[in-house]
């Protein structure tokens, strides 16, 4: 493993470069329920126009799949990754993942957003 990036440097190409890698996802115990642990891939990243001015990076998201059940609320979790270690992220679950009419839903979507 590299040494883990910083959250304020990483920009869209970072995650563009690992497009299919999966990551541990993590959640911590939670109102006396247990931890609960998945295994995610990250799908899609997409970029937004410009920041403010001075602005470090181009604002962008990331979108995960995992599974379709339990569908975790929104809120931090550890998302843990050869490359990228372990990184704390505000998680928030967007839907299933689209498919086409008829077909089942796979995979439930998880989208982090970087400003």
């Amino acid at each position: 493993m590299t040494s883990e990036p910083k959250l304020e440097t990483l920009t869209a190409e970072d995650f563009r470069l690992h497009t299919g890698t999966k990551f541990r996802m993590t959640a911590e115990k939670r109102e006396g329920g247990p931890a609960y642990h998945s295994e995610v891939e990250l799908t899609d990243i997409s970029e937004y126009p410009s920041g403010p001015p001075r602005a470090s990076r181009t604002p962008f998201s990331v979108v995960f799949h995992g599974p379709l059940k339990p569908v975790l609320p929104q809120g931090i979790y550890q998302l843990e990754n050869e490359h990228f270690g372990t990184l704390e992220l505000f998680v928030v679950p967007i839907g299933p993942n689209e498919v086409a009419p008829g077909e089942t839903p796979t995979a439930m979507r998880y989208e982090v957003v970087f400003g």
